[in-house]
């Protein structure tokens, strides 16, 4: 095996995407559920371990062909995910503003108080079908022509419970700064998630306007905030490993039939005139026209040794 080339692939800023790390976390993922007698461990441990890329006339690489197991958990299918939702939200943003010039974009955090695992999953469908409720409040209705959607879940070590957040991507009309009657302070936004969610507290909630003379990098970093990893895997992946079968069996139950990003109003549009609804590719997550350059590009091909733990070229 000495003579064997590590594999690498590197972004075209020459980053090293991190296929090893991903992988690692994977593996131990895989023995947590197996630990846990999730019957799809085995398949979970299978994911990503042969990897078959074309090369691109610039050298990078751009995958082509695997397999993923596609659990909600799995480090190496969050990354992908992650990476695909962000990609395909900036272009569905782009088509956004070209139709509406005008329009805005802001960026909506709403969260509520913590809860345990026992409530979780039922906290987090509440969350979709509140935040559906407030959308079609009269004011918020009329302002909001487009939105995405995508809930967090993050661990408190301390006590055991979770926090539960939405990141909320909104794209309104011009004439939602122009008075009191079309804008939303950040006061009425938590009312109307308060009045939502039917809660006897104040919830915690945050607005910001992202501004059009820096909205590039601003929607930009909107876009992968709302794009994210549901879960960090370094939330279930600790050096505590009874502490970490314990998160990852609550988690596993609690996402279960979850959305972990939604589209509504002209986003979804969009998304559907672009052609972007399959969520089960994991391997596509760039622009779908850069395959047309690639048919007979070279095959790289990576395989994951157990023994070593890395991928090689194969």
């Amino acid at each position: 095996m000495s003579g064997k080339q590590i594999f690498e692939d590197l972004t075209k800023n020459g980053k090293p995407r991190p296929w090893r790390k991903n992988k690692l976390d994977n593996l131990t993922y895989a023995e947590y559920l197996l630990m846990l007698h999730y019957r799809k461990a085995a398949k979970v441990k299978e994911c990503g371990n042969v990897l078959r890329f074309k090369k691109t006339k610039d050298g990078s690489l751009k995958l082509y062909q695997t397999w993923f197991c596609k659990s909600r958990l799995c480090p190496l299918c969050a990354w992908r995910r992650s990476m695909k939702n962000s990609n395909q939200l900036i272009q569905i943003l782009n088509e956004a503003h070209r139709e509406y010039p005008k329009g805005r974009f802001l960026f909506l955090t709403l969260s509520t108080k913590n809860t345990y695992s026992d409530t979780l999953n039922k906290e987090l469908r509440h969350f979709g079908t509140a935040f559906n409720r407030m959308m079609n409040y009269k004011k918020i209705s009329k302002n909001v022509l487009g939105y995405v959607r995508s809930t967090e879940v993050t661990v408190n070590h301390d006590d055991g419970s979770y926090n539960q957040h939405m990141h909320v991507l909104l794209f309104v009309s011009s004439n939602y700064f122009r008075d009191s009657n079309n804008y939303i302070s950040q006061k009425e936004w938590t009312k109307y998630w308060r009045k939502a969610m039917k809660l006897n507290y104040q919830p915690m909630v945050n607005v910001e306007a992202i501004h059009p003379s820096k909205s590039k990098d601003d929607l930009l970093a909107g876009a992968k905030e709302t794009a994210k990893y549901q879960v960090k895997s370094a939330d279930y992946i600790t050096d505590d490993e009874q502490r970490d079968l314990q998160v990852t069996d609550d988690l596993e139950q609690a996402l279960s039939h979850t959305r972990a990003i939604s589209y509504g109003k002209l986003f979804k549009t969009i998304r559907k005139k672009l052609q972007l609804e399959n969520e089960d590719d994991l391997i596509n997550t760039d622009d779908p026209n850069e395959d047309e350059v690639l048919t007979d590009a070279e095959i790289v091909v990576a395989k994951w040794n157990y023994e070593l733990q890395n991928y090689f070229i194969d």
